[in-house]
């Protein structure tokens, strides 16, 4: 049996759970060869998504409702989605870590709707990113620079996103080998990053696309 304990262990050995599919009644580990990590102090933000955060359309939070993330991001039946990695001792394992303070969300609403997220796993300087969602355009976009955001104030030095997407390259994603993985886990777990649930005003978030120079 897979315990709390026993991910964040995982994590901490460079490996993360799956599953066949949400009806799977087992779960299996992924060490990939070729690994997904998102920069921290280099992430861009692109033009597009840049304008839809000025028109502040969204309100965004942080761990105020993460069971209906975690249920967003394991929804099937969606156009691009017809199952999931995400079963249901998955679920209980991520939310068991929300109460001890591993886990976080990042929520998107729109009009007091809740339209998109993110979640994941939080330990030293490495945030290890799982799943995001979104029920509109740009919602999952949204919610990922609000991620980076928080992590670049709270001293994270690592964000793990698994695996690399055409989604995730335009905000400068990369592939590292997995050797240069676990060199750059071992260094960012000996950090203290610090996730702050505090809901931030929109000034903070300008301040940090301003800080965003290159455009595309």
């Amino acid at each position: 049996m897979i315990t709390p304990q026993i991910l964040l262990d995982a994590y901490r050995a460079g490996i993360f759970p799956m599953a066949e599919g949400s009806a799977s009644d087992e779960i299996f580990f992924v060490d990939p060869e070729q690994r997904g990590v998102m920069p921290i102090r280099t992430f861009h933000t692109p033009r597009k998504v840049k304008k839809i955060i000025k028109k502040q359309i969204f309100d965004v939070t942080y761990d105020t409702t993460f069971k209906a993330v975690l249920d967003g991001c394991a929804a099937t039946g969606k156009k691009n989605r017809l199952n999931t990695w995400i079963n249901l001792e998955i679920k209980q394992l991520y939310l068991a870590l929300f109460k001890q303070g591993a886990c976080h969300s990042v929520e998107v609403w729109l009009e007091g709707d809740l339209v998109g997220g993110l979640y994941g796993v939080s330990l030293g300087g490495v945030f290890f990113g799982e799943s995001m969602f979104s029920t509109i355009s740009g919602a999952s976009k949204v919610a990922l620079v609000y991620l980076v955001a928080k992590l670049q104030m709270g001293g994270f030095t690592l964000l793990d996103i698994q695996f690399n997407t055409e989604h995730l390259t335009q905000f400068g994603a990369l592939e590292i080998t997995r050797e240069e993985y676990r060199r750059r886990l071992e260094a960012a777990l000996k950090k203290r990053g610090e996730f702050s649930s505090y809901s931030e005003d929109f000034d903070w978030i300008s301040r940090f696309l301003q800080s965003n120079t290159h455009t595309s």
